[in-house]
């Protein structure tokens, strides 16, 4: 067993990179529910905690609490915003609404006399007396940022360290790890592979596995760590839903038939279009899409004998967002929220779902997967389904398929290109002209965002010349298009798919 940190999600919008953070420091961290009580803690055996942030009052009835034990068991504890409010709050400080409140980059003067720097803040109500026993140790110009009880490993700021906007962020979190909890640093990628292929091994046994292989790169990488373990024993099932990019499929095939896998392609696009005809609702979309995918691999899986284990490249952002780590359902992913309560597969295996995204990508090229594959841009499980807003028809998708390929085109000729961009189908429809006529045509979103973490984002800011050339090819090439715009929104507040 790792050393590792619990990371209580309090509702935090930044809680992903806050274990994210953990981790890039060699020490392993899970996201827990805040209201895990001092026993169930204990019992883990952390090396330190730390309380996210989130958006309740600590004085309302409804918001989620901490067991006020935990500070009692000589674990280091480090509160991040209402964590520390909460921290405060419980050990008799004095938190107030605030009147106002900071939002954005704020300046923070260090009691001791330090140089300042600029954090992110994000909050309201402030803590404006610390408890007993506890030293204020920073301030911004309205509030207290900061504060620490040295005698009991006890520490809180005001800000959001996690993030890349506080300056010095990663240093104190490094600090936390290292002086605070006296963590050695004993995670590494390397030790994942040996670790999770001999899990497997022992797992299946004899058994053989059936992988829902999608050529993304979650599930690319689950086919290398598996072919790895049980190469013998798998057989990796391409489910083309009709839902790929344009000429993805057969990308997908030609790549993977050529490598040592037993590879199964299996055309299904008439059956998920007809399963989502009249679903608007995005949730309903990836439950039908994700309980589909296994009634096919339930059929596939009888072909060749009885199949017993369903295998998946689910990671552990799919999780959190389904709402399976701590806290609320932000978007069911297919291969987790979308799973259907029975199926026919006596176990599921999920050898990647501790991992976040960048790990599962330093692990592919581990595992020798070509750095094009390992490093490709994200494609969600349901695929251009949760990218046309409404109901799903064969005629939306080869419009989208169009506008797709000609966003990636054209930004793909970018020396610096964003990490992440794709086009989506709104189900807002325009007055436009074409040809002297009036149209009335859906309009086209075109996503292009930058991230270090792909648990956050910001919109990339592409010039005027390239937005220009997508818009007049779209509204050129692709029938049934005259408007496109380009969507500016970070994450959070909204997400990278618009579904």
């Amino acid at each position: 067993m790792n050393e590792t940190v619990l990371v209580l999600d309090f509702g935090g919008q930044y809680k992903e990179l806050i274990a994210r953070s953990v981790r890039s420091n060699g020490v392993y961290s899970r996201i827990m529910p805040g209201s895990l009580s001092a026993n169930e803690i204990r019992a883990l055996s952390p090396i330190g905690i730390i309380l996210t942030g989130g958006p309740d009052s600590v004085y309302d009835g409804k918001a989620i609490r901490c067991d006020r034990r935990i500070f009692e068991l000589g674990i280091p504890i480090f509160g991040i915003c209402y964590g520390m409010q909460l921290m405060c709050h419980c050990l008799g400080g004095e938190v107030t609404r605030g009147d106002i409140g900071e939002y954005g980059k704020v300046t923070v003067l260090p009691a001791d006399g330090g140089r300042p720097f600029r954090a992110l803040m994000s909050h309201r109500d402030v803590v404006s007396r610390a408890p007993r026993g506890f030293q204020v140790t920073a301030r911004s110009e309205n509030h207290i940022a900061s504060v620490e009880c040295k005698k009991k490993k006890l520490y809180g700021v005001q800000f959001h360290p996690e993030t890349a906007h506080t300056e010095g962020g990663a240093e104190i979190i490094r600090s936390f790890l290292y002086d605070i909890c006296g963590a050695k640093g004993d995670y590494r990628l390397d030790d994942y592979i040996e670790k999770e292929t001999a899990r497997v091994r022992a797992l299946v046994g004899g058994d053989r596995v059936l992988l829902g292989l999608s050529g993304g790169v979650d599930s690319s990488v689950c086919a290398a760590l598996l072919s790895r373990a049980i190469q013998n024993q798998l057989t990796c099932v391409f489910v083309d839903h009709g839902f790929m990019r344009q000429n993805e499929g057969d990308e997908i095939e030609g790549f993977f038939s050529r490598q040592k896998l037993n590879f199964i392609r299996v055309n299904a696009k008439a059956r998920f279009l007809n399963r989502l005809k009249g679903i608007v609702d995005p949730e309903q979309k990836r439950k039908i899409i994700g309980e589909e995918f296994v009634r096919v691999f339930e059929e596939e899986a009888v072909k060749p004998g009885h199949i017993p284990f369903l295998a998946q490249g689910t990671i552990y952002p799919d999780i959190v967002e389904s709402g399976g780590a701590a806290g609320a359902v932000i978007k069911s992913h297919h291969n987790v929220g979308g799973l259907p309560d029975a199926i026919a597969f006596s176990h599921v295996l999920e050898p990647l779902s501790g991992l976040f995204k960048d790990e599962v990508r330093v692990l592919g090229q581990k595992l020798g997967l070509p750095k094009a594959l390992a490093t490709r841009q994200p494609f969600p499980g349901p695929g251009l389904a949760i990218r046309i807003t409404g109901e799903v028809t064969d005629g939306k998708l080869e419009i989208l398929k169009q506008a797709d390929a000609i966003v990636r085109e054209e930004i793909g000729r970018l020396k610096k290109r964003p990490d992440q961009y794709f086009a989506v189908l709104t189900d807002t429809l325009s007055v436009g002209v074409k040809g002297d006529a009036r149209t009335w045509d859906p309009v086209v979103a075109v996503r292009a965002v930058v991230t270090s973490d792909f648990m956050t984002c910001e919109y990339a800011p592409l010039s005027h010349k390239v937005l220009s050339g997508i818009s007049a090819r779209i509204t050129g090439e692709v029938p049934g298009i005259s408007r496109v715009v380009y969507d500016i929104s970070g994450k959070p507040p909204a997400t990278v798919e618009w579904e």
